[in-house]
């Protein structure tokens, strides 16, 4: 059996945030949006229809937490979740917090300018008070 490895490119633009029971959560290393990745730590795991029954529902139970964690913790007035595996076949599941005039707003978040990485103290900010809601 496959052991399971996080995508080197998820990894160069992911801050780690915390292990949960199915996946790993991770900060996207962009100050423009308040968004969180999800990766299953399942060996191969492409699409989500292709995990078992209880994985599927882990997944869903662990995106629908994290959301409303990152609502509580900014300011975002919605919240867009999305799986897309265009770029990175490995499955992982976006949860951007989202306000009227944002960067990309009212558009996708994908492909549009240029990353903005967080200084050190911004990103390990969000990541504590999202890991503090962990708990």
């Amino acid at each position: 059996m496959d052991e399971f490895t996080l995508d080197a490119r998820l990894q160069a633009d992911c801050l780690p945030i915390a292990r949960l029971e199915l996946c790993d959560l991770l900060l996207m290393n962009d100050a423009r949006w308040p968004w969180l990745i999800l990766v299953p730590r399942v060996a191969g795991a492409v699409e989500i229809h292709l995990l078992s029954a209880n994985e599927q529902e882990l997944l869903a139970d662990e995106t629908s937490r994290v959301a409303a964690i990152l609502s509580g913790v900014s300011s975002c007035e919605t919240i867009n979740s999305a799986a897309l595996g265009n770029i990175v076949r490995q499955l992982h599941i976006h949860v951007v917090g989202r306000s009227e005039g944002d960067a990309g707003w009212p558009g996708p978040v994908w492909g549009h300018g240029q990353r903005l990485p967080y200084d050190r103290n911004d990103g390990a900010q969000l990541a504590d008070a999202v890991r503090k809601e962990l708990t």
